[in-house]
């Protein structure tokens, strides 16, 4: 993507806009650029959504907001909906307290976003993590919904080729430090990948060496 990036945030608390903002200002470290419109319910993202300024690159829908009736617009499914069809080129994250297996079966089925994110499961690093796959292009669940999902559903979407590259780094026992100057990512995401890859194979305490056997093991690296 091109500078600046254009997010659009919707949620009805303001300290999580402000969580999100303070992730996209450290992920800026890497280079970027973000220009940040934010709105609190469903009525004020839909005038946003449908106006000529909408060339969002990025949307963060919170899914259960304040409705719109009068537009038939209940939630952030109706927001990201209502985005897929007027931008088809945004991204689209959803964030929700919803742990149903039912309920998350039907965001999936329904809106495809390029993320999704289980609140709770949410830190600093998590996001930061979640933006960074999510604006390269790629898919990323969280934690609870994978578990949720299946194991074999997890590995399927949390492992890209970087991850893959970050593994067969470590296979020549680099650290961080050396990693990134062979890879296009600061140390900091080098170790927030690292770290979900150790929460991906299910060996959080394990050593570099131990999560290169593991690799090997299931064919994630050679």
């Amino acid at each position: 993507m091109e500078n600046p990036i254009n997010v659009l945030i919707v949620d009805d608390h303001p300290f999580i806009i402000e969580a999100y903002k303070n992730a996209l200002n450290k992920y800026s470290l890497q280079g970027y650029e973000f220009k940040v419109t934010q709105a609190s319910d469903c009525k004020s993202g839909y005038e946003i959504i449908v106006s000529e300024e909408n060339n969002f690159d990025l949307a963060m829908f919170d899914v259960s907001m304040p409705e719109y009736p009068e537009k038939n617009i209940r939630s952030g499914m109706d927001l990201a909906k209502l985005m897929q069809r007027e931008n088809v080129a945004c991204q689209i994250m959803l964030l929700t307290m919803h742990v149903e297996l039912d309920r998350l079966n039907s965001i999936i089925k329904e809106i495809n976003p390029n993320s999704l994110l289980i609140k709770n499961d949410i830190n600093f690093d998590e996001l930061i993590f979640a933006l960074d796959k999510t604006l390269k292009g790629e898919k990323y669940y969280s934690e609870t919904i994978i578990k949720l999902l299946g194991q074999g559903t997890f590995i399927k979407v949390e492992f890209d080729a970087m991850d893959k590259r970050i593994l067969e780094l470590m296979a020549k026992e680099y650290d961080t430090i050396l990693m990134a100057r062979h890879l296009p990512l600061t140390p900091i995401v080098i170790e927030v990948r690292k770290k979900r890859i150790r929460e991906v194979l299910n060996l959080p305490d394990a050593s570099d060496a131990e999560i290169v056997i593991e690799a090997k093991e299931k064919d994630i690296i050679d």
